[in-house]
């Protein structure tokens, strides 16, 4: 069944709670990627034209709750005060920041919305049960409002008392940016058009154990490249050098080359290193010949080569993870290329799973080049490995 969205409540003149991801990274107090604020304002905006008063809340950075002189720093650093300052730049109504997460001068706050009004409240990881889904907390922040939208999709893979908690008591339905991600995550991983190809990159197998298994289920052909690779390198009975390797999971990975078959694809060459370091030697060699004191740290050309092969006449694909050390210059070109190759696509339906790979995308120019670009790098590998969001299964069905 589909869930309710933001179009199906009666919003106007309602105190409306909108979880939103505003964990943008901030360095000595200026945010240095608005990206998760802009993708958040097409339902702020509907809400604020629809004449709700809206009650923003997220999470930003960790909190240690265990060590009195961690919890300070962290909150010092992780205040939302720069997140209400750019946000009052982006919308054309009123922001008013509440520095609490409980307490008179939040009720007071709210209180006071107008129509079309925001208030944003102080980080919800400042409070210690957030995590925990506590439920008294929940309920308290349930009480300051009529209804609550999920608009946060890299939280839904987190059972909190901001993504689920307040959900259990209020009327809730999915934001723009949720229902777009649900859609397109759905579409492409449960109802592909063929041939589908997945590829997987980053450094450890550990991290995407259950997304290999599904893929390899529902995907016509899986490529492998990033840091994971060695470990099935390695699986082959091949030298890797220095390169990164989980020896736990070398037994894993000879399991997946043995049901798969050709279906996974591996890289052929790797540009290696003698040091993780821009200024390294380095040289292109194939997948026999990775010297004893030298590292992969990205794929080489025949590899490249070889996987936009396997993209030719590809209808769906799915990407999630880089093919080498893409912040450092010299080992950027096989994301790039990988990048380039899906981007150029005719006709495709090509999704980025979030985390490093969108970071990557967007940071090499490729931003508007894809049918969808995830904003929630965790939550997008849990749904490609097939299991219930538990932000997203909490709220209201239509």
């Amino acid at each position: 069944m589909a869930k309710m969205t933001v179009r199906d409540l009666d919003v106007k003149g309602k105190k409306v709670i909108v979880r939103v991801d505003f964990n943008v990274p901030i360095k000595e107090g200026k945010i240095k990627d608005d990206n998760r604020i802009v993708q958040a304002l097409p339902t702020i905006n509907y809400l604020v034209e629809h004449g709700a008063k809206v009650i923003l809340m997220s999470h930003l950075g960790k909190v240690d709750h265990k060590d009195p002189e961690k919890k300070a720093a962290d909150m010092a650093k992780n205040n939302m005060a720069p997140v209400a300052a750019r946000l009052a730049e982006l919308v054309n109504t009123n922001v008013s920041f509440v520095d609490q997460t409980q307490g008179e001068l939040l009720e007071v706050a709210v209180a006071k919305l107008k129509e079309g009004d925001i208030v944003l409240m102080q980080n919800t990881r400042y409070e210690k049960g957030e995590s925990k889904n506590d439920a008294e907390l929940a309920k308290y922040w349930a009480s300051l409002a009529d209804l609550f939208v999920t608009d946060a999709f890299g939280s839904v893979h987190r059972a909190h008392s901001s993504t689920v908690g307040v959900a259990e008591y209020l009327p809730s339905a999915l934001g723009f940016l949720v229902e777009k991600e649900v859609e397109m995550l759905t579409a492409a991983v449960y109802n592909p058009k063929r041939p589908f190809v997945a590829i997987l990159g980053g450094a450890k197998v550990s991290d995407k154990i259950a997304v290999i298994e599904n893929l390899l289920k529902i995907a016509d052909k899986v490529l492998i490249g990033g840091g994971m690779a060695y470990t099935f390198v390695k699986a082959q009975g091949k030298e890797i050098g220095k390169s990164l390797v989980e020896e736990d999971r070398i037994d894993l990975a000879k399991e997946f080359l043995a049901v798969a078959g050709n279906k996974l694809v591996l890289p052929v060459d790797h540009l290696v290193a003698d040091a993780f370091a821009e200024t390294a030697n380095t040289m292109v060699v194939d997948d026999d010949h990775i010297p004893a004191d030298y590292m992969g740290l990205d794929i080489g050309p025949k590899t490249i080569e070889l996987f936009k092969n396997e993209l030719q006449g590809a209808q769906t694909v799915i990407w999630n993870g880089p093919m080498g050390v893409f912040e450092m210059k010299p080992f950027a070109t096989g994301t790039l290329e990988v990048c380039k190759a899906i981007s150029e696509l005719p006709g495709a339906m090509t999704v980025i799973g979030g985390g490093d790979s969108a970071a990557a995308a967007i940071q090499l120019g490729f931003k508007d080049k894809f049918s969808h670009i995830s904003t929630g790098g965790g939550a997008s590998l849990e749904f490609m490995e097939g299991k219930e969001l538990p932000g997203i299964a909490i709220i209201q069905e239509k």
